[in-house]
């Protein structure tokens, strides 16, 4: 989303799902980039955000540690600061590989630690004042150990990252500190902290949701692990589950698809059934 002259734009990922949703926000001072996408989308960022504003990027925020959402950040100016949590700090030096996905590349190192987060937060931090400011909060683990959820109060907007990246099964890393079993709980308590939200910015879907799109999102994930651990206790095994499992007719009706075209779902499974005892 991008501030700028009363006009508000989308940066987002619709040409190509895979790179992560892109918001920006203009202050006094610069822009506020959250996320940046896969390796080479730096400068299409830097040139559409020339086409609204001539303030510079002096912030980047990433929602979390993976490629498609911090892979521009080499691509900007050393002088930028760069915001996570401090899991995801942690994270993003070492790169690690996904859990059910690929090996991600250390641009990072290649790059001598350009784009390595400048600062960090636990549990909540604010940037700026007034109607430039930005709150930012952990609430604990989800899509990965690190998950940051960015707040624009001014303009009502949440940028949820991939803790809420779409109406699917949600992607599990544990190889980078994700939890099925916290997922419901995590979402549980962004929707009861953040009230005063009108739009979420997700981490792919393509048009903006609300807040009751995230409390559903909450009620699907919580749904999904309780199915996993029936499954697991009743001694059923993983592949079964996959096999016959289906999404739940009110969830389609809300317009809930598989991904299994773009990720199996098995690797997410696994993480829920190895998590429950």
């Amino acid at each position: 989303m991008i501030r700028g002259g009363g006009r508000t734009v989308q940066i987002g990922g619709v040409s190509l799902p895979q790179a992560g949703t892109t918001a920006a926000f203009v202050t006094g001072t610069g822009v506020v980039l959250v996320d940046t996408k896969l390796p080479g989308w730096g400068q299409p960022l830097i040139d559409k955000l020339k086409e609204v504003t001539d303030k510079p990027v002096t912030m980047i925020i990433n929602t979390h540690t993976h490629m498609d959402h911090v892979g521009g950040n080499v691509e900007f100016p050393a002088t930028v600061e760069v915001v996570t949590h401090e899991n995801t700090a942690m994270l993003m030096k070492e790169m690690r590989p996904v859990s059910g996905g690929p090996t991600q590349p250390n641009l990072f190192k290649e790059h001598n630690g350009r784009g390595l987060p400048t600062r960090t937060f636990k549990d909540r931090l604010t940037v700026g004042s007034g109607t430039d400011r930005i709150d930012l909060y952990y609430f604990g683990r989800a899509h990965t150990g690190g998950d940051a959820w960015v707040v624009f109060p001014e303009l009502r907007v949440l940028h949820a990252g991939d803790a809420f990246g779409g109406k699917a099964v949600p992607p599990l890393d544990a190889n980078n500190g994700a939890s099925g079993v916290e997922y419901p709980q995590t979402i549980a308590k962004a929707v009861a902290t953040l009230t005063d939200i009108d739009t979420v910015i997700t981490g792919h879907y393509q048009t903006t949701l609300t807040m009751t799109d995230l409390k559903t999102y909450g009620d699907f994930t919580g749904e999904l692990v309780q199915s996993v651990q029936a499954a697991k206790k009743a001694g059923r095994t993983i592949d079964d589950f996959v096999k016959t499992w289906t999404i739940p007719d009110r969830y389609l009706k809300e317009g809930y698809a598989s991904m299994e075209h773009l990720r199996p779902m098995r690797p997410d499974v696994e993480v829920i059934w190895n998590e429950t005892k």
